[in-house]
């Protein structure tokens, strides 16, 4: 402690600007000035609340537990900010420890006040002041408390589905694929079972290996074939395949196709293994290219299922800091295939960005937030469209900010509404819809987390969020 302020003094700080020369002197009677190093730990969460501190010169920095990790919730230098025990007029168990941490970013000044001394003054000089906020911390907390896991429930849920709808399709893949193989497999025993009993020689089945190895190592190189096309290859090699004899020929000419083989791989099929044993040499150069292809698709699929879960890992930021120096457009992309089941109803997605825009600090779970709800927004507007959607996310460098602006061709916003679309639990959607999280969030994450601005501009076929963040941390 470094010595007190008069009581002059404090009436210049807001907190204390009401208050009498009697009330002034006896404050300042009681507290004292603090100095603390840049870097220094001012309190921890969870220590006994035992002080007020009131900032009189310098930036702080405050922070609070989440998942595990500290994450800053407010950094400022606006002298007579308060901070620890201003709750210490409660008799409730909030009031009894710190919340959350503060520190000093730069070197700080503060007055500092025993807790005990605050929470008498408040309640002997404001009585019905008391009774009233501890009314309003009771109701207060408890209705912010589930109102704020209403929000993150519906979004969580919102998103989820999207996820679950992304991953229904290639899991489905990978189970019929699945499915299929093991029936080609026991096929395919089958039919080298009846090539091994009726003679085959060795240099006939090494000829027929050899074959069926050029067939499946060809797929890759092959070209897309169109359906007609296809179907046109598939009447040649089944007209062969009935015109030798071999049963169920129009079962067996797809998968050949699709390897790419012709008629003269037939005839050299033939030629190879003799007419009496044509039909299951065929048989097992079918199965073995279905097989083939039915490999390729469960690893498709696998790689589609391990990509929607690194979208998934870094639209929530799994295993990662909650700040950090990051590129918009992974956010961007990460939210779009998030929300892919709500944009293949018809509406078309526009990029426009700068890829050479430099890394921001910022935190990327929280951003995330505002693309899911911006981008929710403008797909529930362009609802109806009938195809002619258009969303639009363009990316550009603003002085020493990045902007994020999406759009949407939609109605627009109507103008009763336009006044409102910012405040705390205003929307104009039905019960059940959207990601629950309104823009007034979105307005707090990019405002007063990031420092950044939040703007739109709306007509009819233009609608357009703007959000400006600063690429570099404000002090």
């Amino acid at each position: 402690m470094t010595g007190r302020l008069g009581p002059d003094a404090l009436r210049e700080l807001f907190l204390f600007e009401k208050l009498d020369d009697d009330q002034l002197a006896w404050l300042a009677e009681r507290g004292q000035v603090a100095d603390y190093q840049a870097g220094a730990t001012i309190y921890r969460a969870g220590e006994p609340a035992d002080q007020l501190f009131v900032l009189l010169e310098g930036t702080l920095s405050m922070l609070m537990r989440a998942g595990g990790t500290e994450i800053e919730v407010n950094r400022t230098d606006h002298r007579g900010t308060y901070a620890g025990a201003f709750f210490a007029y409660l008799d409730l168990p909030i009031a009894r420890s710190y919340a959350g941490s503060v520190r000093a970013v730069t070197d700080c000044r503060f007055w500092v006040l025993p807790a005990a001394d605050f929470g008498q003054a408040v309640r002997e000089w404001f009585p019905m002041a008391t009774h009233l906020l501890e009314g309003f911390a009771i109701q207060g907390m408890g209705s912010q408390q589930t109102v704020s896991t209403r929000e993150r429930l519906v979004a969580l849920g919102t998103v989820t589905a999207g996820l679950t709808h992304e991953l229904n399709n290639p899991a489905t893949a990978v189970t019929r694929a699945t499915h299929t193989l093991s029936e080609r497999l026991a096929g395919l025993w089958d039919q080298l079972a009846g090539l091994a009993d009726g003679g085959l020689a060795p240099d006939q089945l090494a000829g027929l290996v050899d074959l069926v190895r050029q067939a499946t190592g060809g797929r890759a190189d092959q070209a897309p074939l169109s359906p007609l096309e296809a179907a046109d290859h598939e009447d040649e090699l089944g007209g062969w395949l009935e015109d030798h004899g071999v049963a169920g020929a129009w079962d067996l000419a797809p998968p050949l196709v699709a390897a790419g083989v012709d008629t003269g791989w037939l005839e050299r099929i033939a030629a190879t293994v003799g007419p009496g044993a044509l039909a299951r040499a065929v048989g097992v150069a079918a199965m073995t290219c279905e097989a083939e292809s039915l490999l390729e698709e469960v690893s498709e699929a696998a790689e589609r299922i391990s990509a929607l879960i690194g979208a998934a890992k870094q639209y929530s930021q799994m295993d990662r800091s909650p700040l950090q120096e990051l590129d918009v457009h992974d956010g961007l992309e990460s939210t779009l295939t998030m929300l892919k089941h709500k944009l293949e109803t018809g509406v078309e997605v526009v990029r426009d960005y700068d890829r050479s825009l430099p890394r921001l600090p910022a935190y990327a779970g929280e951003l995330n937030q505002v693309w899911t709800n911006l981008v929710d927004n403008a797909v529930d507007a362009m609802e109806g469209m009938d195809g002619r959607g258009r969303l639009t996310l363009r990316t550009a460098r603003d002085g020493d900010r990045v902007l994020v602006e999406i759009g949407d061709n939609g109605p627009g916003i109507p103008e009763a509404a336009a006044a409102h679309v910012l405040e705390p639990f205003f929307t104009t959607k039905p019960v059940g819809r959207g990601t629950g999280l309104g823009l007034d969030i979105c307005w707090r994450i990019v405002v007063q987390r990031h420092h950044g601005d939040l703007r739109f501009t709306s007509a009819p076929g233009d609608t357009r969020f703007q959000v400006l963040l600063p690429l570099t941390q404000s002090g």
